[in-house]
């Protein structure tokens, strides 16, 4: 690793007002919360020249873990080009998975998707592949290399933060073990239930799901072509993702009280449930990995930023995962509030003002906002057994899939690529 925690050398901002070049802090930004994000966001932060510490409660072991433990992602192209501009995509590229094309459709378990069906082809991007498939192994490993090697950034594994204060012209830190660090702003990425949130007093809105999300990974006798399939049933949707090989990934929803049971059972019980959801498209199923449970619910901060504060990621908003956009908006966020503090620091700003921070919650709530809305609606249409309802859902997707113009539009939000794209998701060609 670079330069420690603790060194209290100034800010190298070229520009910089003096009263902010005598300031000693630690850190440009400290940021709660290693994960994908916090861990994506550091790196976009040091590429544009501050001094982080990231903070993470979980050990350098579990960070590094190598064991696949059945949880993907399926990343955005947008998002693919976030982590080909920090580097990460190198050590990824390898273990990916193209999404070629996806089928959505509605049914019931045991009797099959509907014919009236809405078919994405990779015609519908001009780009590539809509999307790819990734194991979260394989992300933590490749953001993990990255971290050690940037001297910008200084990773404290097993350090929670428990507290801070805002000072004049910095914020005090609190971690784990007494330790106090000093940073001009706190990032916030800490998950849904955001300690950084409460401290600065921001509340959130949203409800929670009956519902939970059964994921896990399968193995299949027949290939799956690169297709994800969302079939939406009563209860909830049912994606299934492909995997590099004869694999995919699960995300099945259900009632929550059905969905604990489940979980509870052994595997061959738990294969029992899911076959009649899954079908014999792909020939017999045998699970690849661990099984886990998430209860479903949407929830957004009503601010993303306050003075020397700003949320990313869960911490700032948590969608259904119907549409495998959680982490993806999540990167948006790292983009962005990239892009406002690049711009910032290049001016000689203040990085932790409000006012700074105000521009990247106006560029990206409104966005969360938007995917959060867009979800709810869909498992609010799609996951009921209402005859007319059924019908009329049935009916539109198959009007939807006439209409090419519609298809791309939904795609290229889909892909990252609507309203305002951050720089460091635009691609090679930006």
């Amino acid at each position: 690793m670079g330069r420690g925690p603790n060194s209290a050398s100034a800010v190298d901002i070229p520009g910089s007002p003096d009263i902010l070049a005598a300031m000693q802090t630690d850190a440009d930004v400290f940021i709660a919360g290693g994960g994908l994000v916090g861990s994506t966001l550091a790196l976009a932060l040091a590429r544009a020249g501050l001094r982080i510490v990231l903070a993470e409660p979980r050990s350098r072991k579990d960070l590094a873990a190598d064991g696949f433990d059945g949880r993907s992602y399926a990343l955005a192209p947008a998002s693919r080009n976030l982590l080909d501009a920090l580097g990460i995509w190198k050590d990824i590229d390898e273990h990916h998975q193209p999404i070629l094309e996806i089928k959505v459709s509605d049914g019931r378990a045991g009797e099959g998707a509907s014919p009236l069906h809405v078919h994405f082809g990779r015609d519908e991007l001009e780009d590539g592949p809509l999307g790819c498939m990734v194991e979260d192994r394989h992300v933590r490993r490749a953001l993990m290399s990255r971290l050690d090697q940037d001297e910008r950034i200084a990773l404290l594994p097993e350090s929670a933060l428990t507290g801070y204060r805002s000072l004049p012209g910095a914020v005090e830190v609190s971690v784990s073990g007494d330790r106090k660090f000093h940073a001009r702003l706190v990032a916030g990425c800490d998950g849904r239930r955001s300690l950084v949130a409460r401290g600065a007093g921001i509340s959130r809105v949203g409800r929670e799901y009956a519902q939970a999300s059964l994921v896990c990974s399968v193995a299949h006798e027949r290939p799956h072509g690169g297709i994800a399939h969302q079939f939406f049933t009563p209860s909830g949707p049912l994606a299934v993702l492909p995997l590099p090989g004869d694999r995919c990934s699960i995300v099945w929803t259900e009632d929550r009280e059905r969905a604990s049971a489940i979980q509870a059972m052994d595997d061959s019980g738990y294969l029992e449930c899911l076959r009649p959801v899954f079908g014999r498209f792909l020939g017999n199923i045998s699970l690849a990995g661990d099984r886990f449970v998430y209860p479903l619910e949407l929830s957004v901060a009503e601010r993303f930023a306050a003075e020397r504060v700003v949320l990313a990621g869960d911490a700032a908003h948590v969608i259904h995962p119907l549409a495998g956009q959680g982490l993806n908006v999540g990167l948006r966020d790292v983009a962005a509030l990239a892009e406002v503090l690049e711009r910032a620091a290049r001016r000689g700003e203040d990085i932790g003002m409000e006012t700074t921070l105000l521009r990247y919650q106006e560029w990206r709530r409104f966005d969360a906002c938007l995917f959060g809305a867009a979800t709810d609606g869909l498992n609010r249409l799609f996951s009921n057994d209402d005859p007319v309802l059924r019908a009329a859902r049935r009916i539109g997707l198959g009007l939807a899939n006439g209409i090419p113009a519609l298809k791309r539009e939904m795609v290229r939000r889909a892909a990252g690529f609507g309203g305002v794209v951050p720089p460091l998701m635009r691609g090679a060609a930006a």
